[in-house]
């Protein structure tokens, strides 16, 4: 990037979202490393196509579980990953479709009082919410939420050298815009943007990264919900109380001797996805680890055809990623609301049980041991010890 140093290494994996000189010694090492034969790399991606388009979804979620994806390809597997794209349409159906979504897309303008569009959708024109009185509720709403949204924009992963663009800053507030205004249930909350800049920096196409980031929040749209009195995080931080009763007894009746038994300490890692405690290509190895074993290949048309509804198929059990498989072998799947990233929080707890027991008599000690974890996970191992921590979860709760 022009007007950006940043320090290459071997292949240089970091080199595919280079850090600005002066901010590499406050960020993150990174730890993830493009494994041969087990990495999801462009060949393999490329060969798991037919010739008319059709993805073999099992095949790439059996790489992805083993070793991640490489840089150069994560934003089109994370189209399908998030269920953008059905595996089981050709190139020319996806193109249809693409060239579709584009036309819905349109970065909106704010309109005046006249009807006549003002010349840019951008942060500069909230002064015109101060000179003029906006009488629909809707639209007053959603402009009162955009100076947030900008101010959020410009401290969005500023280590980053592509965000020393403004540019590229413009089109993480374009998308932010538009979902907010297309979801005034949930409208926009603090850290929608950090869950939003990976699709910016990984897909080109605008409309392609508000559609992917739009999949990536019905996940997600539910921890973002607030109300006057409760959070809609509180369902996960609940269930996370839950797991560590169930597998840890002793260190859930410390924590609530603490006064944590709410678990409110785990919110950030919720909310964004650990994007705090991994660098930003570990942040990323792990989303992707976690969507591929919670993969399910009903996504797609649960998304476009709700009104369809979707029918599990045990026939088609290796099409599911390994954490959903379990529901679908147990007949629970339709039940169940748990997520990957609870274990994963659980797995991080478990990892720091005795210092956690030994050493914090008070929530203080137990945010300050859990903030001395950033750069020092490992995606990998998180992801592999959640699924042990969920079969062990699974096992004693059907005991009781």
């Amino acid at each position: 990037m022009i007007g950006c140093r940043f320090m290459w290494k071997s292949e240089d994996l970091q080199g595919f979202f280079p850090v600005r000189s002066e901010c590499q010694s406050d960020v993150p090492r990174t730890r993830f490393k493009s494994r041969v034969g087990k990495t999801l790399s462009r060949r393999r991606w490329h060969a798991a196509f037919t010739k008319d388009g059709h993805l073999d979804m099992e095949r790439v979620l059996r790489r992805i579980q083993r070793g991640g994806i490489h840089p150069s390809i994560k934003g089109e597997v994370w189209e399908f990953l998030l269920g953008g794209y059905d595996p089981d349409s050709t190139f020319d159906e996806r193109t249809k479709l693409r060239n579709h979504r584009s036309g819905k897309f349109v970065t909106m303008a704010i309109v005046a009082e006249d009807g006549q569009p003002l010349e840019e959708s951008s942060a500069d024109n909230q002064e015109w919410l101060v000179k003029t009185a906006v009488t629909d509720k809707r639209v007053l709403q959603w402009m009162l939420v955009l100076s947030q949204i900008g101010l959020d924009v410009i401290r969005t992963d500023r280590y980053l050298c592509f965000y020393e663009s403004e540019s590229n800053q413009a089109r993480l507030w374009d998308v932010l815009a538009i979902y907010t205004w297309l979801n005034p249930d949930i409208g926009y909350v603090q850290g929608m943007n950090d869950i939003c800049s990976p699709m910016i920096i990984l897909l080109e196409d605008e409309a392609d990264a508000f559609w992917c980031f739009e999949r990536a929040m019905r996940r997600l749209r539910e921890n973002f919900r607030t109300t006057a009195t409760s959070m809609g995080v509180q369902t996960q931080l609940g269930m996370l109380s839950q797991v560590i009763k169930t597998v840890d007894p002793r260190l859930h009746q410390h924590l609530e001797d603490l006064d944590g038994g709410e678990y409110l300490f785990a919110i950030r890692m919720l909310m964004v996805l650990f994007r705090r405690e991994f660098s930003f290509l570990d942040a990323l190895y792990l989303w992707e680890m976690m969507w591929a074993m919670e993969y399910n290949p009903n996504n797609f048309s649960s998304y476009e055809k709700p009104e369809n509804g979707t029918k599990q198929d045990p026939r088609l059990l290796k099409q599911y990623g390994k954490f959903e498989r379990k529901y679908i072998k147990s007949g629970q799947n339709e039940q169940h609301h748990n997520t990957l990233a609870v274990f994963v929080v659980a797995s991080v707890l478990e990892t720091k049980n005795k210092r956690l027991l030994k050493e914090a008599k008070g929530l203080d000690d137990v945010v300050q041991i859990l903030g001395g974890i950033a750069g020092n996970l490992d995606a990998r191992k998180a992801c592999k010890e959640a699924l042990k921590i969920h079969e062990k979860f699974l096992r004693k709760a059907n005991k009781q």
